[in-house]
């Protein structure tokens, strides 16, 4: 016969047990979310170029090269690209070894425009918020650094967003610079979600250490504000957005090359 004393502390093990276990599949979940954070928002600087990268970096320009395929478990029609083929012309090179010189008007509106193969992507962006960054695009831009540029990677679980502004297409490129983190404070912002319609940097995840790759989000994600809000999609781009998120990406797993035909044949920063 059971005692009182031993009842009670058979209890106190079952109790402990549950607590580890749930413990336990909390580390876990923790882990599976920030593995897809990092796997799309990683950046690493080497040397004076910022390289932007993944927890599976050396398969990024397979999945790039695979960008028309569908996945083996999926419907040919799953990935039916919506959008156009790409403008005539070639993806510069060029880099350069410091941030330009911050030469904007904080006080004037600029509005960055994706003309894109899937349609136009306009940017209200966030001059006096974050000078640095919108100094930075207007640069790149008006050097034609983001122009015949792939968007190479669309994620649709966990986080929803659309990376692009890597001149290699492979997730591993940038400018030659980095740019400080700014406006990380935003009243956006809440809850570590950024909402839908958000442009923002992507990084390594410590300070300091964007260069030219973006996200654009088409639903809230929720992220730690450690990434530079810098813009806002218009309507418009929001619609274009989406059609690019509802053709999915290649891997069927949430986070690979997206199945449109995602191409930056012009971008263009214009000020107001």
């Amino acid at each position: 016969m059971v005692t009182q004393e031993q009842r009670k502390r058979q209890l106190a093990r079952e109790k402990f047990l549950r607590q580890q276990q749930r413990r336990t599949s909390a580390r876990r979940k923790a882990r599976m979310r920030n593995s897809v954070i990092a796997s799309v928002l990683g950046v690493v600087v080497i040397g004076s170029v910022a390289l932007y990268t993944t927890g599976v970096l050396k398969d990024d320009d397979k999945k790039t090269n695979a960008s028309s395929q569908t996945s083996p478990s999926a419907a040919p029609s799953a990935a039916k690209d919506p959008c156009e083929k790409p403008a005539a012309g070639s993806v510069k090179t060029q880099t350069w070894k410091k941030e330009p010189a911050v030469t904007i008007d904080e006080s004037a509106k600029y509005t960055m425009t994706l003309a894109t193969t899937c349609g136009d992507i306009g940017i209200a962006l966030k001059a006096k918020a974050a000078p640095h960054t919108v100094n930075s695009f207007d640069f790149l831009a008006g050097k034609g650094f983001f122009d015949h540029t792939k968007c190479h990677r669309l994620t649709t679980n966990g986080i929803y967003v659309l990376q692009c502004g890597d001149p290699t297409g492979s997730g591993s490129g940038g400018p030659g610079y980095t740019i400080p983190d700014e406006n990380l404070k935003d009243a956006s912002l809440k809850a570590n979600v950024y909402p839908a319609g958000t442009v923002a940097m992507a990084n390594t995840g410590q300070a300091h250490t964007g260069g030219s790759q973006f996200f654009l989000v088409y639903q809230d994600s929720q992220l730690p504000p450690s990434y530079t809000p810098f813009g806002t999609l218009s309507a418009d781009g929001m619609k274009v957005l989406k059609k690019i998120a509802a053709a999915g990406e290649n891997t069927g797993a949430g986070d690979g090359a997206p199945n449109a035909t995602v191409v930056i044949n012009k971008a263009t920063v214009t000020k107001s």
